[in-house]
Order: C-alpha cells, then sequence, then structure tokens
C-alpha cells in the first residue's frame, strides 16, 4: 500500500475533522475536493476529473463513491475500506447513488456539511447531488472545514515541503545556468522540470510561468514559446513538489545589459520580500502581511505596478492550481499561526516601459518568526 504518513497520523486527522464536525452539529461530511481526500485518507488520484465523493460520517465511518477506474488507486493509495462504485452508463446520476449511501447511513433529516468550493464540483454535478438531496436531509456549505486542518502542518508534513524546497532550488539552478541570450524558453523549462523528476520530485499542482520579453508581463502560463534576446527579462514562476506538497519560487532574470529602472524595480522586490518574511510571525494578519508588501512598494515609487496581492498558503495540491487558502491581499483576517507554509510574491509589472521584475520564495511560520526554505540567494541573476 502506497500511503505517505503513518496510519495513525491518518486517524488523528480524521478525529480532528470530526472534533470540527461537531462543533458545527453537523452529522456528515460530504467532500468533493481531492486535497481532503488525500489529507484525512491519502486517496491519490487523477480521477476527481469525474464525479467523486467522500463522505465522513460523525462516528467517523468513511465511505467513498467513485468510479470503477479508480477502485484499484483507492484501495492501493488509501485507509478507506468502504468503496462503493456507481456506473458508467448514459443514464448514469451519481447524485443518487449518494443518497442511497446516506440512506443506509441513517441520515434521513440530518445536517450534511458540503465541501462546495471544489473545483470536481461542477455546477451541473451539484444539481444532481441537491436533487437527490431535496427533502432527505438538510445541507450546509462546509468547504472550509478540512481547509482549516490543513492550514498548519504537521512535522512529517515538513519533511515533504523541505524536499519539495529543495527541488526548486535545483530548478531555479538550472534555470540560472541556462537562461542566456540566444536560448529556447523550452530548453529552460524542460531543464527544470527535470531537475525535478531526476531528484525524486512529481508534477506540480500548476503549470510553470516562463516568458520573455513583453511576455514576462504575463504572469500566467500560455502556449507559445520563443527565445531569449541579447538585452532580455526572462519571467520564471516555478515550484518543487514532492508527495504533492509544494514550495515555490519566483524570479526575473536578465541578459545583457540591465536597464536601471528594471534594477530599481528589483531592489525594491527584495525589500518587500525581506520586509514581509520579517513581518509574518504568529498573531499577524495575512492582510497585515499584504499590508507591509504595499507599503514598501508604495514608497519605493512603484504603487502603481504591484498587485493586488502578494502570494498565499501552500500545501498537497492537485491541478488545476498549487495556490492554496488563504491568499495574501488586503484585509484578509487569517491569523498567521506555527507550522504554516507560505509563498510570498513581490511583482512589479510596468506595462508602460515593458518591464517586468519579481521575486519570490517560500517560508516556514515558525514559532518565533519565519524560516526561508530556499538556499538560493535573492541577487538580481544577470546572464
Amino acid at each position: 500500500m502506497m500511503l505517505h504518513f503513518t496510519r495513525e497520523e491518518f486517524a488523528a486527522r480524521q478525529r480532528d475533522a470530526i472534533d470540527a464536525m461537531r462543533t458545527r452539529n453537523l452529522d456528515g461530511l460530504l467532500m468533493f475536493r481531492q486535497e481532503s481526500m488525500y489529507y484525512l485518507t491519502g486517496y491519490d488520484t487523477m480521477g476527481y476529473s469525474q464525479f467523486q465523493c467522500l463522505y465522513l460520517g460523525a462516528d467517523g465511518h468513511l465511505t467513498l463513491l467513485t468510479r470503477s477506474a479508480d477502485l484499484r488507486q483507492a484501495l492501493q493509495t488509501s485507509t478507506i475500506e468502504d468503496i462503493r462504485v456507481w456506473a458508467d452508463r448514459a443514464d448514469s446520476n451519481p447524485g443518487l447513488d449518494l443518497r442511497s449511501i446516506l440512506e443506509e447511513k441513517g441520515l434521513s433529516g440530518g445536517l450534511l456539511g458540503v465541501e462546495l468550493d471544489a473545483y470536481s464540483l461542477t455546477g451541473q454535478r451539484w444539481d444532481m447531488v441537491r436533487s437527490a438531496l431535496e427533502g432527505f436531509c438538510f445541507h450546509e456549505d462546509a468547504s472550509g472545514l478540512v481547509n482549516r486542518l490543513r492550514l498548519v502542518k504537521s512535522e512529517s508534513e515538513l519533511v515533504y515541503v523541505r524536499r519539495a524546497a529543495e527541488l526548486a532550488d535545483d530548478a531555479l539552478e538550472e534555470a540560472n545556468r541556462l537562461a542566456t541570450p540566444g536560448a529556447s524558453e523550452q530548453d529552460v523549462l524542460a531543464a527544470m522540470h527535470n531537475a525535478i523528476f531526476r531528484g525524486g520530485g512529481d508534477y506540480p499542482a500548476s503549470r510553470f510561468i516562463i516568458g520573455a520579453g513583453e511576455r514576462a508581463l504575463m504572469v500566467r502560463n500560455f502556449t507559445g514559446y520563443g527565445t531569449i534576446g541579447d538585452n532580455d527579462q526572462l519571467q520564471l514562476e516555478f515550484g518543487g513538489a514532492y508527495r504533492h506538497y509544494h514550495s515555490c519560487l519566483m524570479r526575473t532574470v536578465l541578459t545583457g545589459n540591465p536597464d536601471s529602472q528594471q534594477v530599481r524595480m528589483h531592489a525594491a522586490c527584495v525589500d518587500a520580500l525581506r520586509a514581509c518574511q520579517e513581518a509574518s510571525r504568529p498573531g499577524v494578519t495575512f492582510g497585515e502581511v499584504f499590508d507591509t508588501h504595499a507599503q514598501v512598494l508604495d514608497d519605493a515609487g512603484f504603487g502603481e505596478h504591484r498587485l493586488n496581492a502578494c502570494g498565499y498558503s501552500l500545501g498537497a495540491l492537485y491541478p488545476p492550481t498549487w495556490m492554496d487558502w488563504p491568499m495574501l491581499y488586503a484585509d484578509n483576517p487569517i491569523v498567521v499561526q506555527p507550522n504554516m507554509v507560505i509563498f510570498m510574491h513581490m511583482i512589479l509589472l510596468d506595462s508602460e516601459r515593458g518591464l517586468a521584475m519579481s521575486v519570490g520564495e517560500t517560508s516556514l511560520i515558525t514559532e518565533t518568526g519565519c524560516e526561508r526554505l530556499s538556499r538560493m540567494e535573492l541577487d538580481l541573476v544577470v546572464n
């Protein structure tokens, strides 16, 4: 069996989830987020592109409803013993299969929490479930229940996070080496992925971002790769992944003779990152960390070029994104706690001049402050 944590740790996580359910008087929890399933049981699949649901009862019983293609996946990767299969056919309605399971559990008239904020729970699928539950039981949104448990990492989780950070550093070393005039962006990208896979890493939950020239101002992945120029800028946002745990980095690599404005942008980004890391200690809020980022960049004269968020939590994530809850944005009241893992990115985009600059890395919140997980320096790289 491919379990990446002990059965005792999974059992403790399930008890914590049940305690959280009881504080809300929930009789059961319907989970649709793959991250929740992995966190509570180890269940590891890409099958969440189709309908599946993990039920956790207040009595501790777990039942997975999934497709036949994922039956063996669940048997080999999870602690789940009760696995039910809904059949693929023209008139399939797994919402009715789910109701049958809940009837079996005696949940008529009960109150269920539902993970409504889940990529796999499309509007059509939720309509099937909601229609099946109508008149049978009550339900309410419980999207944040397991998310809050996942936010603070255990020591065994941090082992994987630290390994992911090492892999991200390995990838950055390759990028710094290869990002030279005339180099293909795809060659750089291939070397970065190669470093992670050869180091034992996983596919990341997000696609790597890479783009030179004016495309460096697009901080999202896109198709159509190019070649790095003689006096150019290469935007990089990427992450190491290990056992699905992520550690991310962001850099802008320059070639040739740097624009003096871009050098100032880099200095401001570094100052903002260090200020945010200094501010990130138990008791402050995510919103206050964002305010630190905004203040430093505004004071440096780059207020109009910064973004409205400067990072987010990281953990064990699945596609389409490694961006976890919560984010660093204004007025976010979530309080920073020890053993949170936060990716902080300082991004400046000057569309008028066509200049981009970013510096970002992942940090671990400790009892007294913030620990950098990267071994890489923050110096501006010019090739």
